[in-house]
């Protein structure tokens, strides 16, 4: 039962993952978040410390200080938010990665990761109320819109600008939950236009209506790309669904959940393997299985979508136990850590663990426990 199972979730969440991410994962001197950890939670150096780890970092944290109001997290934020400020904004704009030694090492402004500024830098004020993090996230815009902004629609990949760079949808869903968490953090109207554009973009770009299929890979002038164009994600599938209803609070347009319904129908479909979890990639030509491997994320990202579908509650309770009983048995493990990925056969593989995985496992789990309080307590009589 969901009743049994969530609280379980819950202290693997609240007590074990972030307690100990908090505990080995952030150094205590500088304050920024390490890459990666090792299974046994010793740190594990790449060559490289991101802005896209840190700032997906300070989101989980400070939506969870906002969940839970642990002080200890809490403490941990502003070092945090002045380790990336002090470290990634250079000349104006963001850099992409320091090296192991915190010293500059890519300097392109990545718009993936400049959407984890703006997601980040909302949910960072909303708990401390820094007016910086709402000058950054103005600066931010700004440069997106001033640099970054192609003239076929959408934003280019990263900055300087290549143009013989593949064109992806995945910049531009993430550039959509940040301007969403921009939006509701301030209200700027401008943040509304560019949320509207996103999404008249996944609408005329993005979707494939023959095979009711989210498109990934383009080419400049976003006709879909001829040499990877059929590989989808069914995880991305699901992660829009739970963003387009997002959008739909903020502008109440009905082709946003038309789309979602769309997507979640193809996903589940050809998405979800016999044997459990969600599959990394599929074809859009033949819905055939491209790479049979299961991240942790997608399952994640099916939770989310499950939260907000307007399907009846006895299916939402059954799917989301059916996928928590998966994830429990074959991704979590003690002491808050899990396997990144499984084989077709759901044998883990040898993995690190990835410090932007955890935005993924918070926020998967962290819609599920909102929607099943709150319908726990709307059914008291």
């Amino acid at each position: 039962m969901l009743s049994s199972s969530l609280p379980k979730c819950e202290d693997f969440l609240f007590e074990q993952l972030l307690e100990n991410w908090h505990k080995y994962g952030i150094d205590k001197d500088q304050g920024f978040s390490y890459e990666s950890l090792n299974h046994d939670l010793s740190r594990n150096r790449v060559g490289r410390i991101r802005l896209l780890t840190q700032c997906r970092q300070l989101y989980t944290f400070s939506h969870a200080v906002a969940v839970k109001n642990k002080k200890h997290w809490e403490a941990s934020l502003q070092p945090l938010f002045e380790f990336i400020i002090t470290h990634y904004f250079q000349d104006n704009r963001w850099i992409f990665s320091l090296d192991d030694e915190l010293n500059v090492q890519d300097t392109q402004s990545d718009a993936y990761a400049l959407a984890f500024v703006l997601l980040s830098f909302s949910h960072y004020y909303q708990v401390t109320k820094d007016a910086r993090a709402l000058s950054y996230i103005t600066k931010t815009h700004r440069f997106l819109i001033d640099h970054m902004q192609a003239d076929t629609g959408g934003f280019y990949e990263a900055y300087p600008i290549n143009n013989s760079q593949i064109r992806r949808q995945n910049p531009h869903m993430h550039l959509l939950e940040g301007y969403i968490a921009a939006y509701e953090t301030t209200q700027e109207e401008g943040y509304k236009t560019v949320i509207n554009s996103l999404l008249e973009l996944a609408l005329s770009h993005f979707y494939d209506s023959k095979s009711k299929t989210l498109i990934e890979f383009f080419h400049h002038d976003w006709t879909v790309h001829n040499e990877i164009g059929h590989q989808i994600e069914p995880g991305h599938h699901f992660e829009w669904v739970w963003l387009l209803h997002q959008a739909y609070k903020i502008e109440a347009n009905p082709e946003y959940l038309e789309l979602a319904h769309h997507l979640w129908g193809t996903a589940i479909k050809h998405g979800l393997s016999e044997k459990g979890g969600i599959y990394n990639q599929i074809s859009n030509l033949d819905y055939q299985v491209l790479d049979r491997e299961k991240r942790i994320w997608p399952i994640t990202e099916y939770l989310k979508a499950i939260t907000v579908l307007p399907i009846g509650k006895e299916e939402k309770q059954h799917r989301i136990e059916v996928a928590f009983t998966f994830i429990k048995e074959y991704y979590f493990l003690d002491e808050g850590r899990w396997n990144e990925y499984l084989t077709e056969d759901n044998q883990a593989k040898d993995y690190p663990l990835p410090g932007t995985s955890t935005y993924h496992i918070f926020l998967g789990l962290t819609e599920v426990i909102t929607w099943a309080k709150l319908n726990s307590q709307a059914s008291k009589p």
